[in-house]
């Protein structure tokens, strides 16, 4: 039996109703953050930003890998967010064939406020936790977000950041 094999036959019998339900409140928070913000801007559009945000400049086929869509659907939300002045497209090098996308000064505070927002969506559930178990819940975690690093960051982990936590809040 492959490594594979067998991952995939461990799945099988593990109950993940407990992720499944954390995952569910995680994405309310998303949710509600996002509308709090902007309830122009999808789902879509801004795990786009975030995308940006955690590691830009990015170029099309990062931002789709990222998104899980192809390159069409990428550019389609990517053009929305060129549109509406949250995302600028650019030369990376002297290759003018190579397009890069960066969030403009508008998308970064967009996104720095949809992300305020989720924070104080989670701090709001976490605080109704007994200090043992959220701190058991956050120990717990960290080897989980080492393992989702690859779908969290699909042009490879940002060298450098703009602010400390934006590993913690990535996509």
């Amino acid at each position: 039996m492959t490594l594979a094999d067998r991952a995939d036959h461990a799945t099988c019998r593990m109950d993940i109703t407990p992720l499944m339900l954390a995952s569910r409140a995680v994405a309310a928070a998303m949710v509600r953050s996002l509308e709090s913000v902007d309830t122009s801007i999808s789902v879509t559009q801004m795990r786009a930003l975030v995308l940006l945000w955690t590691g830009e400049p990015l170029n099309l086929s990062a931002v789709a890998a990222g998104l899980g869509v192809n390159a069409s659907n990428a550019s389609r939300t990517c053009d929305r967010l060129v549109s509406s002045g949250l995302v600028a497209r650019g030369e990376l090098t002297a290759d003018r064939r190579h397009r890069v996308l960066t969030l403009t000064r508008r998308g970064r505070t967009f996104v720095e406020k949809l992300m305020a927002r989720r924070e104080q969506e989670l701090v709001e559930i976490v605080a109704r936790m007994s200090d043992t178990d959220r701190e058991a819940l956050m120990l717990a975690l960290t080897p989980f977000n080492e393992a989702a690093t690859a779908d969290l960051y699909p042009a490879g982990r940002p060298s450098t950041s703009r602010d400390p936590r934006l590993h913690e809040w990535g996509i």
